[in-house]
């Protein structure tokens, strides 16, 4: 169960401030010790502004990662990095993030990175929220990476990934982690053309070591590269099989989706809980407070307060920071509102 009835949490990511942006493109006119006083400034920054939203769960913002997921391979062995954009000009779109070649065995023998922003996390933040770290899956990480003839397939790909994944989520539980998320949007993405029980077998293998050890989630969305989604956006396709997962709670994407299929609400919460995005970061309409508990209000009709979450639809690295802020602001007092209606 979440810490809190109708418990307020964010995905990962937090907008970089433009001076990291500015920053991450000039990282040759910085020192090794500019560079590490940048990621405290910017991780600060971000914890700072998800304090003053009142959120009970807050994150490290991503900010040392290019996106979700990106920064990852950076620490893979065996790979050859894709330096350039295949694709330019023209609407932004999933291709124009390139793939990178693999070049030998897989391997991350200083790990993933993923431990290090923890530890600077819990070194930074203040008393009073919980602390929650995400991890890309190894299915969705595999979508990066081209196929050769050590690994054939991306399954193959995804086989090689996994033990890579499970070391960094081992290392976090270690480190202190109590919230942790696997993020495995690929899953979603693709569960209406592969067999989704593949998906969960995979899933369930790459968590094993640390189920019953934290509080563990998975965030179920259908992307969002420069706030688009890439997936057919229906989780009909998941279900009933993706409740078999081996975590705490689901996370699920309903703001952007015009609250589609809440219904599933009843049946996730008949075994899990459910952590639901309530704040849409694909638009830059502001949720007010009353529109936040009116959502809240149709959520409980499906779902007991004390199996629900509520966050936004996805990561905020794709929406403006001062939107991003005042949307957090609104989903926390909109939550807040109904808590005081139940009395919890």
């Amino acid at each position: 169960m979440p810490t809190q009835p109708l418990q307020t949490t964010v995905i990962g990511s937090y907008p970089f401030p433009g001076w990291l942006e500015f920053a991450t493109n000039n990282l040759d006119a910085f020192g090794a010790a500019d560079r590490e006083e940048l990621i405290n400034d910017a991780v600060t920054v971000a914890i700072a502004e998800q304090v003053a939203a009142g959120l009970d769960v807050i994150t490290d913002g991503e900010q040392t990662r290019l996106d979700f997921n990106l920064s990852f391979y950076g620490f893979l062995e065996g790979i050859e990095l894709e330096g350039d954009s295949p694709r330019h000009f023209g609407p932004p779109a999933h291709d124009q993030r390139g793939r990178h070649a693999i070049t030998g065995t897989l391997a991350a023998s200083r790990g993933a990175g993923a431990v290090e922003d923890f530890e600077r996390l819990k070194r930074l933040a203040p008393k009073g929220p919980s602390l929650k770290a995400s991890v890309p899956g190894p299915y969705t990480m595999s979508g990066r990476l081209i196929p050769n003839a050590q690994y054939p397939t991306r399954w193959d790909v995804t086989e090689a990934l996994l033990p890579i994944i499970q070391q960094e989520l081992i290392g976090l539980v270690e480190a202190g982690c109590t919230e942790l998320t696997v993020d495995e949007p690929s899953m979603s993405c693709y569960a209406h053309r592969e067999d989704p029980k593949r998906f969960v077998e995979i899933f369930n293998r790459t968590v094993e070591p640390i189920v019953g050890k934290c509080r563990l989630s998975t965030h179920l969305c259908f992307g969002n590269f420069k706030g688009h989604a890439v997936g057919k956006r229906e989780y009909a396709p998941m279900f009933p099989a993706f409740l078999d997962m081996h975590v705490d709670e689901l996370h699920v994407e309903m703001a952007s989706r015009e609250f589609s299929e809440l219904e599933i609400l009843a049946d996730i919460t008949q075994v899990k809980d459910v952590a639901v995005g309530i704040v849409d970061v694909k638009i830059y309409y502001i949720e007010t407070e009353a529109d936040i508990s009116d959502r809240v209000r149709r959520c409980l009709k499906y779902a007991p307060p004390e199996r629900l979450s509520f966050a936004p639809d996805c990561g905020l690295s794709q929406t403006a920071r001062w939107a991003a802020r005042q949307k957090l602001h609104n989903m926390v007092a909109g939550v807040k509102a109904v808590r005081r209606e139940l009395g919890l």
